[in-house]
Order: structure tokens, then C-alpha cells, then sequence
């Protein structure tokens, strides 16, 4: 295959994870974005450089988003939602995370590929991403093309885009580019 036909590949690949996600599901997120005091965001690796994107639209539309580990995040408190990225839902730190939010009264969320993962059992929101890795040794059911967790990155990225206009509509936001503008970087 050249080029342009693994590309288009790979755009069915994402296809087909993407009609697999739960709309219930993506709906409830949505709706614990919207009436959090503050959204968090976590992940690790090319986990946590997608699901970056989320806060910063977030932020760009008014809400008050952080990534966990920046210099200004604040802290998390009970009416807060930390929605972490993780494809394995076992990394141990990010599980320490989950943990600490959970005691201290806010809302978790995972985004993954395995609801029954650690982090996936106690998060109040579990989106399934059906995507392929070499980073488990349990089936999660996808075949791919890709390396690695390419599959699950790629198709986080779009979900939370999606999840973004979602919340646009939802909102009744007439101009997003116009609301967007009104909080993007202009320092640049």
C-alpha cells in the first residue's frame, strides 16, 4: 500500500471504532462536562497529548479546564470532573489519580478501550473506545494496521472533538469561532 491508501485505511479503522461508541455514554459525559465547577484532564503519552485538546477547547469555550501536572492547574474539589485518557484504564499513576479524585468527592470519567480495567470500575462515566493495542494481553476485539495504541489515540481525539461541538449545540453557542476567539491565545 502507499501512502495515501494506508491513510484511507486507517480513516476505516477510526470509522469503525467510532460507530461502536455508546451514545449514552458519550451523553453523559457531556453532561458532566457542562455542569462541573472545573474539568480536569489526564493521560499519559500520546493518551495524555490527545485528550489535551479536550481542555484546551474547553477553555477556549468559556469552561475552567486543566491538565493534571501543569504548573496552574488548581485544585480538584467535589462538583469537579477529572476525565482521564487511558487506553489500558491500568496505568498506576494515573489509577492514583482516579483514586484521590474519588475520595475527595469529584466526578471520574474514563475514556479506554477496557470498562472493567481498574479505573474503569470506579469511574462514574466509562466511554469504550473498540480499538487495537499491543500494550494488553487481554482481546479488546479490533484488528489494525497501526502500532501501538495509534488506533485508541486517533479515536479519542475525534470523539472529544466531537464531544466539544456536542457540547456547542447543546449549549446553543451561535458563533463558536467567535466564542472560541474570545479566550484563544493572542500572545502568539
Amino acid at each position: 500500500m502507499n501512502t495515501v491508501e494506508i491513510s484511507l485505511a486507517i480513516l476505516k479503522e477510526l470509522e469503525g471504532a467510532l460507530k461502536q461508541i455508546d451514545p449514552g455514554s458519550a451523553e453523559s459525559l457531556v453532561k458532566a462536562i457542562i455542569s462541573a465547577d472545573k474539568v480536569f484532564v489526564a493521560g499519559t503519552g500520546r493518551s495524555q497529548m490527545m485528550i489535551r485538546g479536550l481542555a484546551m477547547r474547553l477553555m477556549h469555550l468559556g469552561f475552567k479546564a486543566y491538565v493534571v501536572g501543569e504548573t496552574v492547574t488548581p485544585a480538584i474539589e467535589p462538583g469537579d470532573l477529572l476525565i482521564i485518557g487511558s487506553g489500558s484504564g491500568e496505568t498506576a499513576t494515573l489509577t492514583v489519580m482516579a483514586n484521590k479524585a474519588k475520595k475527595i468527592g469529584a466526578k471520574l470519567a474514563l475514556i479506554t478501550i477496557y470498562p472493567e480495567s481498574t479505573i474503569g470500575k470506579l469511574a462514574d462515566i466509562v466511554v469504550r473506545i473498540v480499538a487495537a493495542t499491543t500494550k494488553s494481553d487481554k482481546d479488546s476485539g479490533a484488528k489494525s494496521i497501526q502500532p501501538g495504541a495509534n488506533m485508541f489515540e486517533q479515536s479519542m481525539l475525534l470523539f472529544c472533538d466531537a464531544t466539544v461541538i456536542r457540547i456547542i449545540e447543546t449549549q446553543k453557542i451561535e458563533d463558536s469561532n467567535k466564542a472560541l476567539m474570545k479566550t484563544h491565545a493572542n500572545l502568539e
